[in-house]
């Protein structure tokens, strides 16, 4: 579960967010002025997190790597017609 708090509710309240993060695995976004600044979650969503942002980045630099001569308008047309492409293999076939 997902709780949304303000900062001063959570600073009022932090030993029990920590007790909810940790022992029931929720997590709480903390709001300042209304926005989501901040959120609390248990050490093992942190930690799949970093491992997949580690991959996200390892990904992004292949991709960049593998275009770096192409031209920005080459690469966006390529990008656009594979996501067109894969949308239509998706689509649920109709029968006649």
């Amino acid at each position: 579960m997902i709780t949304q708090t303000s900062a001063v509710t959570f600073r009022q309240n932090l030993g029990e967010m920590l007790n909810q993060v940790q022992y029931r695995h929720d997590s709480v976004v903390i709001n300042k002025d209304g926005k989501p600044v901040a959120a609390l979650v248990d050490a093992r969503l942190f930690e799949r997190i970093r491992r997949m942002q580690a991959r996200f980045d390892a990904l992004c630099k292949r991709i960049e790597t593998g275009f770096a001569g192409v031209p920005e308008e080459t690469g966006m047309a390529e990008i656009e017609a594979a996501i067109a492409e894969d949308r239509r293999e998706q689509r649920p076939r109709t029968t006649d």
